[in-house]
Parts: C-alpha cells; structure tokens; sequence
C-alpha cells in the first residue's frame, strides 16, 4: 500500500509562496529566490520490468538559490530538498527522485570583461555548481525529474566578439547520499558525495554564424570511473565526442538541428572486481527539422530522429552511455515512467508546439520506436530478449504538455500525459511487463519567488 500524502502542504505552501514578493533583495548585491514544485504522478501498464503494474507517488522540490555580487565576483549556494511520498517495495524510486536537504551549489565566481585586453571575456566558476552545457545531452542539471545533477570543479567560460565561444570543465560529479532503498523510501539525510573515483572533464568550442547563419559545435567529454569501499562500478573510462549544428527557430522559416557523438573506451563485463574489460564502440545521433508559423499562436512543426546504438555480440561493447544528459526535452517524461531515454533505441518523430500568448504553452509530439539492437534490453526499461526472437518493435508513443501561468512568474500549474502503445517486443520479450498499454500522467504546481 502507498502511504498517505501530506495534501496539507500543498493548501498551505503554494498559496503563501506564489502571492510573494522578492523583499529579500538588497542593495549590497545580495539576492535570493526560491521555488516549490508538487507533483503527483501515476503510471498504468508500467513499461519497465521489475516494478508494479500500478502505481502513484507525490514528490515535492525545493530550491532556494542565494547569491552576493560585488563587481565581478559572484558568491552563491543553492540548497535542494527532493522528497517523494507514496513509495513502496514496488515503486521505482531512487536518488532520481528523493535526495533531502543538499547544497547542490556553492560556488564562488568572477566574470572577468576584456582579460588579454580586447580580445573576449573570461568568467571562472569554482565549487559546487550545476551545469547545462551545449544541447545537454550529455551534461545537464536534470529539471523535470525530482533532484538534479551536481558537479564539484573548475569551469571557464571564454568568448569572443566575434561569436567564437569556449566552455571547458574538470569536475567530480556528486554522487546522492544515501542510495540504499530504505534510507530513499524513508526520505533520510545524507551529504552527497564526491571523489576521484568518477570524474568528468572535457568542453564545447562553439562559433555562431559559422554556416550561414547556422551555429556550429565540437564537443568532447572524458568520464573516468572506478570502484569505491561499498560501491562497486562498471569502471567506465569514455571518450565522447561529437558535432552540433543548428539553425534557430524563427518565425515563417525552416530550422534544424544535427547532432553526433561517437564513444569509444572500455568498460567492465559486470561488476565485480574480476570482471573482464570491454572495449567500447558506440553512438548517437539526433536531427530535426522544423517550421515555424507566421501567426499569433507561435506554433512550430517538426519531424525528429534519434538513434542511440545498442550492445551486441562480438565482444565490443555498444550500448551508447548519455552520461550525465537530460532525456525530458527529446524523449519522454522521467519519474514513473523513466522507460525512454539516449541508449539503444531508434524513433522518428513528430511534434507540434504553440505559445497562444503569454500565459499558457503546449506540445504534443507523437514517435515509434524500434531497438537498435533486438539482443539488448530496449532503452531503459530492463526488458530484454537476448534470443532477438520477439522482433526489435518497441511501441507507439504519444506524449503532451499543458502549461498555465495561474500567477504570471509565480504560481504554474503543468500536466503532463503520455500514452504507449505497446509493440511485439514489450509484449514477447520473456520480462515484459504484462499488458498492451502504458499510460502516464502528472500534475505539477510549481511556485516560485
């Protein structure tokens, strides 16, 4: 059985938060803000395999962002309480939904103008800090789920007048405190952990207006990982690197965007400590193209492809590793359903997306999906046929958003809805979660100040 939920919370915080004014600002240079998100999900035909058929969860998120400016120099701290309700032995939950009372930033900064005298600006962060990087596809502080990803490091930014750009970063990811099931259920406090057991460096050098005017990107990024007391690990040692090009959306005009990584290292069969290395060869590729309409609702139309390789036989692995990536932007919703993300799958799409005015947004996008390879397990959902007999047809999905300024830049009421039509392989495949459908939906209510 689910435990109950604090509906209390929800009568009493929002109203307060989205009627309030930012009175904590001051002239020193010192400003603070904040947000509280409540969401209540649930999922039917649960896609993944392992977990209950049926299930609902009440998460809650806050985050409270304070920061001192003095000329260039910038000091902040940001403190996240993820905390999720609901959840029994059945419900998929983890550190991707609960991680109570962390600083997830604290930082010290300095934007530094003209620094080899007119020939760019410099701006230096040192700490703990989150970071969206690029298309953040592979480094990213993950909104729609519950917690996001930290990074304790060094970035530099450095651009130059003439739309060359340059982000680089060293960093050791945090690891959420506690893991173990029972302390998550139980909503305990830990501090969040970071080593050089797992470390992440690389960047992006970016120039706008490099073709036509399309912006173009090289990225590359290193992760290094290995085994601690009490945590064994796949030992990953990655090497992605890859391209971006894009042209903007604009009104009464074609846009796109290609995107490509290729990942090669090696990695561990499994994890124990004997496990034999594997080299890794893997890939992933996005591409869009859309159109923007010329009228009041802002409306855009786009087709989509993603394909993310998959492991195969051979002895090389290929199941392409996103990282530290978002998935909500380009694939699925996380929390429940968490079933679509970066890893062997492939799926052409279409999306239509509108902003009528300035108060309400909506998207609704519809794809099928296949594996990249019919003997791994399909995506993240854990079903897997390594037989490849029950085919490499994934399913249907057809996905939307609703959004609403009840209070403009205040109260926000979002719902999300996600229906899959399941195909032969999450049907056949000797895991699969029993059932032909899966459905998905939440409703959040964020209040910010």
């Amino acid at each position: 059985m689910n435990r109950p939920i604090p509906l209390l919370t929800v009568g009493v915080v929002l109203p307060a938060l989205a009627w309030a004014t930012p009175s904590f600002a001051q002239q020193d240079g010192f400003t603070l803000n904040g947000s509280v998100r409540l969401r209540f999900e649930e999922i039917e035909g649960q896609p993944r395999a392992g977990f209950d058929r049926k299930d609902s969860l009440f998460n809650m998120r806050t985050q409270l962002l304070g920061e001192y400016r003095s000329g260039p120099v910038r000091i902040g701290a940001e403190l996240f309480d993820s905390r999720a309700y609901g959840a029994d032995p059945g419900t998929p939950i983890s550190t991707n939904e609960v991680n109570a009372l962390e600083l997830v930033q604290a930082y010290v900064a300095a934007d530094i103008a003209e620094p080899f005298g007119k020939a760019g600006k410099l701006g230096l962060t040192l700490g703990r800090m989150t970071l969206n990087l690029g298309s953040r596809r592979l480094v990213a502080a993950d909104d729609y789920r519950n917690t996001t990803n930290g990074y304790t490091g060094l970035r530099v930014d450095f651009t130059k007048p003439n739309g060359l750009g340059l982000v680089a970063i060293y960093t050791l990811p945090q690891m959420r405190r506690p893991d173990d099931p029972d302390d998550v259920r139980n909503r305990r406090v830990a501090i969040d952990h970071e080593s050089f057991d797992l470390v992440l460096w690389g960047g992006i050098l970016g120039k706008s207006k490099a073709i036509g005017s399309a912006m173009a990107e090289l990225t590359f990024f290193h992760l290094g990982e290995r085994d601690a007391p009490g945590r064994p690990t796949r030992d990953r040692s990655l090497d992605t690197f890859g391209g971006r090009i894009m042209r903007e959306p604009r009104s009464g005009r074609l846009d796109y965007e290609v995107e490509a990584f290729y990942q090669t290292g090696s990695i561990s069969a499994s994890l124990a400590a004997t496990a034999p290395r594997q080299p890794v060869s893997a890939s992933f590729v996005h591409a869009d193209v859309g159109y923007s309409f010329p009228a009041a609702w802002k409306s855009r139309l786009s087709v989509e492809f993603d394909r993310a390789s998959g492991d195969r036989a051979g002895g090389r692995f290929g199941r392409f590793d996103t990282l530290f990536g978002m998935r909500r932007a380009d694939l699925a919703p996380a929390g429940l359903y968490n079933a679509v993300a970066r890893a062997n799958i492939v799926t052409p799409g279409i999306r239509l997306e509108a902003t009528p005015d300035k108060r309400w947004d909506w998207f609704a996008v519809y794809r099928a999906m296949w594996l990249a390879s019919r003997t791994d397990a399909f995506s993240t959902t854990a079903v897997r046929d390594s037989s490849g007999r029950s085919g490499s047809f994934a399913g249907h999905q057809l996905e939307g958003r609703l959004r609403y300024w009840i209070v403009p830049a205040r109260l926000r009421f979002e719902f999300d809805g996600l229906l899959l039509a399941k195909g032969r392989f999450l049907t056949d495949a000797p895991n699969a979660p029993a059932g032909k459908w899966a459905r998905y939906t939440s409703f959040n209510v964020t209040a910010s100040f």
